[in-house]
């Protein structure tokens, strides 16, 4: 037996089935120990140990012992006792936990299996992200409900300082994108008529689609990635410096402080933004039917008047409200999500302007086939 056993690893003479570790296993004897246990365990080493006479141990020396002993056989000394202090059954304990949850392995399934259990899992987290979602409207809606009935619980200075960052910060690029998306839409459509001879009705087109659809929905889907983003943002990184937790220790309300200012200034802005697209894209395709078409504005509004109802106006403005709710609300609670680090935030921030995004399709849609219904 190498110098090496008789200082760390002992047979015992009186009882040959026993294993006597003994010395320090520590850090500064690594290289050492690593040889002595690569060699027990090469020679199939089973005998029973006794830890009694173990000097000190720390972290390294006690992977090498583990290693040497196995998770199990740890696991049983340290539930013995086997003579050892509590704090190196402790230490042992968790070392064998960590080895056994690296070495075990998750059983592996056919490709079917895997599939279902991640369509289950999905159904899962989508079940419970409805069931939050739901839950967090009727906190906010309550909390409208409280602020309406209490006049000294208004924040106005929060609610103008959001409609600007909402509202006139966006005024901008609403007016621009909605501008082009009806050039686009009078060019397509003055392509397509024109085989019918019937570019005249290129300004029903760009009233109709602009009125109900569009505008809204472009508007919804900007304040979606631009604003919706923010929220979860600026909440989220509130929640991560602990801010919020500052603000319930004062004894004050969050969802009062930071989630009704913010919808009831996206519900106010919304549908001014929603307005201010629908003359933007009415402008765009006025200005191709007039380069394009020989459609004076004159013409452009004559027709505008005679063809297109004022309904269809407030059948879009309609629905701008509600878009911005959702907007509001879906960003607001992914920003009391994060969990407190920047990924986290990132991670929210993104999954707020996708949430916001699908909700404001899906809802635009379910309104269309209700006024389809409905004959409006």
């Amino acid at each position: 037996m190498p110098d090496a056993e008789n200082r760390f690893v002992v047979r015992s003479g009186d009882n040959p089935d026993l294993l006597v570790i003994q010395g320090d296993w520590i850090l500064e004897h690594y290289t050492e120990l690593r040889q002595l246990v690569g060699q027990l365990r090469k020679e199939g080493e089973t005998r029973e140990p006794d830890l009694s006479q173990l000097g000190r141990l720390d972290t390294a020396g006690g992977q090498l012992l583990t290693e040497l002993l196995g998770s199990e056989r740890i696991q049983s000394l340290t539930d013995e006792g086997g003579g050892l202090p509590e704090e190196r059954r402790i230490l042992l304990r968790r070392i064998a936990d960590s080895l056994q949850g690296k070495n075990e392995r998750p059983p592996s399934h056919g490709a079917l299996f895997e599939l279902l259990g991640n369509i289950g899992k999905g159904t899962l987290s989508f079940y419970s992200h409805v069931v939050h979602l739901l839950g967090f409207i009727g906190l906010t809606l309550a909390g409208l409900v409280s602020s309406l009935v209490r006049p000294g619980t208004w924040r106005v200075t929060s609610v103008v300082a959001q409609i600007e960052q909402i509202a006139l910060n966006a005024v901008g690029i609403v007016a621009l994108l909605t501008f082009m998306v009806g050039a686009v839409i009078a060019f397509l459509g003055a392509t397509v008529l024109a085989d019918f001879g019937a570019t005249i009705y290129t300004v029903d087109l760009i009233a109709f689609s602009f009125l109900r659809e569009f505008a809204v929905l472009l508007t919804a889907i900007l304040m979606a990635g631009r604003t919706a983003s923010a929220f979860t943002a600026q909440i989220g990184s509130m929640k991560a410096n602990e801010e919020i937790d500052a603000i319930r220790t004062l004894g004050l309300n969050p969802l009062q402080i930071l989630v009704i200012p913010r919808v009831i200034a996206m519900m106010i802005s919304l549908p001014i933004l929603t307005f201010i697209g629908m003359l933007s894209g009415l402008l765009g395709g006025a200005v191709v039917c007039s380069l394009a078409l020989d459609i004076s504005p004159t013409m452009f509004l004559s027709i505008l008047q005679q063809n297109v109802a004022v309904q269809h106006f407030y059948l879009g403005m309609a629905k701008a409200p509600l878009f911005a709710f959702l907007i509001a609300i879906i960003g607001c609670m992914e920003g009391f999500k994060v969990s407190g680090s920047a990924e986290s935030v990132g991670e929210h921030t993104t999954s707020s302007v996708v949430q916001s995004i699908f909700v404001v399709i899906l809802m635009d849609a379910l309104a269309a086939l209700f006024f389809m219904e409905m004959d409006w």
